[in-house]
């Protein structure tokens, strides 16, 4: 077996599984954060459901660890009642990032399974553990019943050749990675890291690499554990782990090499992470602010290079630099090494352990026509505010936040240039939904052919709307974020049925995203591939997806406004308008239970 086989095969009653099965594994950590956790628990009460094992189950406020916010606040403090009353662990608005804490706290350990309703979960394959995000039925479940269904990924073995060159950090190693595979060609996979130079990542680099798994389309990261990493989750769990390694007969999908010596530092253009270009071709554009932290970039490691940069110099006037550690463990060590001093003396704030703005709910926002360069792993549009966001590594952005434009710490001016200013432009408690249980396996409807690959979640349903919980509010934000269509939910009729391609539900955990569609009385959509926790969060709501082969439109003649008939059970579509019919990929056996059952609750 290879290592995600090994690991999930250890959760089963069963000796081995292979890529495709689908196998009910334990989960050793289950978690959920400020950001869903409400939805948990209510999950949790309207169910009738008690909680499995309070001693692996676990709260993380990390989304918003200032409770700035009101509604947050509420949220918060409803988890927190509930933690009182069943005895669950809670890292409250003091601790840092949740998936940082599993590693350093010892709640997650190589050969473990954790799973939050953090979609960068996959962050625990920097250890060697399998770690998912999901949706807060998925959580719900999870709490319940101790266990949850799963299916084993193919995998994919990369080796990694040649010594990286000094100036290449991990984030660099990750945007020149997504620069190869994009957003989508390692969707579904789970993906093994192997070669000289990353048997000498630190546990720091390990994260930042394995924390931007989700914005490749990976279902992990899998790092196989050097002894310096074992010796250090041995010592934070308390526990003595074996080396974990792959079989020597182990099956990959494929395997490719890759020379690291041709790394460049590279930047994410604004609006998609894997929109890619070298730092170079953007040398010397304005930016207005910069932010170094996240579940990426927030380690003691990475203060410590945004320190050597800044220390002795002062932020660009009219440039904001945010910093923000990741856990308060390294903020204290951050602050132990005098590396606060450095960053206030620099003119930066400094804000408590969190996620930041990536969560949009810390400090990291950025206000309208605002350029960002930002350590974070996700620059969606409105996702980090209502600006444009470059991601970098830690050093890029600190020179950059010196000179007051896009640099490299080699090259920072002595006078930084000076730019004009910039243009400047309640908590609702949810209700049960209640789902039909007879619903058919045959629907028709008017079709929506939407051709474009990546669509994320916050195209689909934009993070603004995400303090709703009552679904029937949900309908009318549906695609109000994705350009063309910012009027589907207006024009939709019940029983639509939405055509895309690949990667569809890119990106966050939201489970809005799924449920904007059956709040509007869609029946189904059909995509060439989907993203990984979206395409759970579809199957768990009872809401049908399907996938199809590339040509299949073409073959049956399909175009925007036919009437189609589609037979989930079977996998056949049918083309109303000439009769002509293809083949889908049907219903799985999991699917469909679910699906008849009215949903995974």
């Amino acid at each position: 077996m290879n290592l995600i086989e090994k690991i999930l095969a250890s959760h089963t009653n069963r000796d081995a599984v292979s890529a495709g099965e689908i196998v009910d594994i334990l989960i050793d950590a289950r978690v959920a954060r400020d950001f869903g956790g409400a939805n948990v628990v209510k999950n949790i009460v309207n169910n009738g459901l008690t909680v499995n094992d309070p001693k692996r189950t676990f709260f993380t406020f990390d989304c918003n660890p200032t409770g700035s916010d009101q509604k947050y606040a509420a949220n918060q403090q409803y988890c927190r009642l509930f933690a009182r009353e069943n005895g669950i662990k809670i890292y409250d608005i003091d601790a840092g990032i949740g998936t940082h804490l599993a590693i350093d706290e010892g709640i997650a350990w190589p050969g473990s399974t954790f799973v939050s309703t953090d979609s960068h979960a996959n962050i625990l394959g920097a250890i060697c553990a399998f770690g998912q995000g999901m949706g807060d039925q998925d959580i719900a479940a999870a709490w319940a019943k101790g266990s949850l269904w799963f299916k084993v990924p193919p995998s994919i073995k990369l080796n990694f050749k040649g010594e990286l060159p000094k100036n290449i950090s991990a984030k660099d190693f990750t945007l020149n990675m997504l620069n190869i595979f994009g957003a989508n060609k390692l969707l579904g996979y789970s993906v093994e890291f192997y070669g000289d130079c990353i048997d000498k990542l630190t546990l720091d680099e390990r994260i930042t690499i394995a924390s931007m798994a989700t914005e490749m389309g990976a279902i992990i990261f899998l790092f196989p554990p050097n002894k310096p990493i074992n010796d250090y989750c041995e010592e934070k769990s308390g526990r003595k782990i074996e080396l974990l390694q792959a079989d020597d007969n182990a099956h990959y999908e494929d395997i490719k090499e890759i020379d690291v010596t041709k790394f460049v530092p590279m930047l994410s253009l604004p609006g998609k992470p894997h929109d890619n270009a070298s730092v170079e071709k953007e040398f010397g554009k304005k930016i207005d602010s910069a932010f170094i932290g996240s579940c990426t970039n927030g380690r003691i490691e990475d203060l410590r290079v945004a320190a050597s940069v800044l220390k002795g110099r002062k932020v660009a006037p009219g440039v904001v630099l945010k910093i923000v550690p990741s856990t308060d463990s390294i903020w204290k060590q951050a602050m132990d090494e005098g590396l606060i001093n450095i960053f206030k003396d620099a003119g930066a704030m400094v804000s408590n352990a969190g996620c930041a703005g990536c969560a949009a709910g810390q400090v990291g926002q950025n206000g309208p026509k605002e350029v960002t360069l930002s350590t974070g792993n996700r620059n969606f549009e409105g996702k980090q505010g209502s600006g444009f966001v470059y991601l970098a590594a830690p050093a890029i952005v600190a020179a950059s936040a010196v000179a007051g434009y896009i640099t490299t710490p080699d090259n920072i001016p002595n006078i930084p240039k000076k730019f004009e200013k910039s243009e400047v432009s309640s908590f609702k408690a949810g209700v049960k939904k209640e789902v039909k249980k007879d619903k058919p396996l045959i629907v028709e409807g008017r079709v929506w052919v939407i051709l474009k690959d990546n669509i994320d979640t916050d195209m689909i349903f934009h993070n603004r709307y995400l303090t709703i919980t009552d679904i029937n509010e949900m309908g009318q934000y549906a695609f109000d974020n994705l350009k063309g269509y910012e009027d589907f939910a207006k024009k939709a009729k019940p029983n639509d049925i939405i055509i895309t391609s690949k990667n569809f539900g890119a990106g966050s955990s939201r489970q809005q995203a799924v449920d904007c569609f059956i709040s509007l009385g869609v029946s189904c959509i059909i995509a060439e591939s989907y993203g990984a926790i979206y395409e759970r969060n579809a199957i768990n709501a009872a809401f049908p997806i399907l996938s199809y082969k590339s040509g299949l439109l073409e073959e049956i003649e399909i175009k925007d406004g036919d009437l189609i008939r589609v037979d989930m059970a079977e996998g056949i579509i049918t083309n109303l308008k000439n009769n002509k019919t293809g083949k889908i990929n049907k219903f799985t056996e999991v699917q469909i239970e679910i699906y008849k059952n009215g949903g995974l609750l």
